[in-house]
């Protein structure tokens, strides 16, 4: 995987967070940091079209049906209680 040297430009308060962050023993460099935030922000990034998709899913499987709450529980404890037995 090849690499690109980026120039980046941060407040001193951002400055001081990163070299706490490094000083915690966490990462060797800001260059490490930075390439975290960018894994942890390309993660969250797929985990919310995920989601996305997944709710647009919902979406076009039809009509929902009414839920009888008190029904599931007697189902969901039927069930639980034959397992235990």
């Amino acid at each position: 995987m090849g690499t690109v040297r980026k120039t980046i430009t941060v407040t001193d308060q951002q400055d001081k967070w990163i070299k706490a962050q490094i000083e915690g023993g966490d990462f060797a460099n800001d260059s490490e940091y930075i390439r975290d935030l960018i894994r942890r922000d390309q993660a969250r990034s797929s985990e919310i079209d995920s989601i996305r998709a997944e709710l647009i899913k919902g979406e076009q499987s039809g009509e929902s049906q009414p839920f009888d709450g008190g029904r599931f529980k007697e189902k969901m404890a039927a069930k639980h209680a034959s397992k235990v037995r």
